[in-house]
């Protein structure tokens, strides 16, 4: 790719040489676009601002890795925002889940429970889901929100607590009969 077919690769090529105007100009060209992929991931203008402030100085420090050959200047910067948006999402729902396991029910938790559900009926249905997890054993527990929050496998959860799948499987089993017991209540 020449830098005639992508209008961005002559910015990059300065920033990678530390031009700090270059990275101006850069910011005003992508930032709108690079703000709303932030925007629709995290759903919240102000955590939006911090990640996308973070890009920039990720495409600050990584220009010089930049290869064109592999992409347009655009897609590697939108492919940046995305990662970083979703590593926030996952450790902002990893401190609920934390949370949710530890029966740790604070004004924080149920707070970030709203930013994530959609508004006041789903979260008045997540915080019934967490009164109903705290009622679970600790270990069971844990592999259910591993397991549907994360996606983690029974095998992965098995070599996780260091147990038999078949234990693993139990223990999800049961953990669902309690939680579908305690819900129809």
């Amino acid at each position: 790719m020449n830098d005639l077919s992508d209008p961005l690769l002559p910015l990059l090529k300065k920033i990678a040489s530390e031009d700090q105007g270059a990275v101006r100009q850069l910011y005003d060209l992508t930032s709108s676009k690079l703000f709303g992929v932030i925007l629709r991931i995290l759903k919240r203008h102000d955590i939006a601002e911090e990640v996308c402030q973070d890009v920039y100085i990720t495409i600050w420090e990584q220009a010089k890795n930049y290869d064109s050959s592999k992409g347009r200047a655009i897609s590697w910067m939108t492919a940046i925002a995305r990662n970083r948006a979703i590593d926030v999402l996952r450790s902002r729902e990893e401190k609920i889940v934390r949370s949710a396991v530890d029966g740790d029910f604070s004004d924080e938790m149920v707070s970030s429970l709203a930013q994530f559900s959609g508004g006041a009926p789903d979260l008045v249905e997540n915080i019934t889901l967490n009164v109903c997890l705290g009622e679970i054993e600790q270990t069971p527990r844990e592999c259910v929100l591993l397991a549907y929050q994360y996606g983690l496998s029974r095998d992965e959860l098995a070599t996780r607590y260091d147990v038999p799948t078949s234990t693993v499987k139990t223990w999800i089993r049961r953990a669902l009969i309690s939680l579908k017991t305690c819900l129809e209540r």
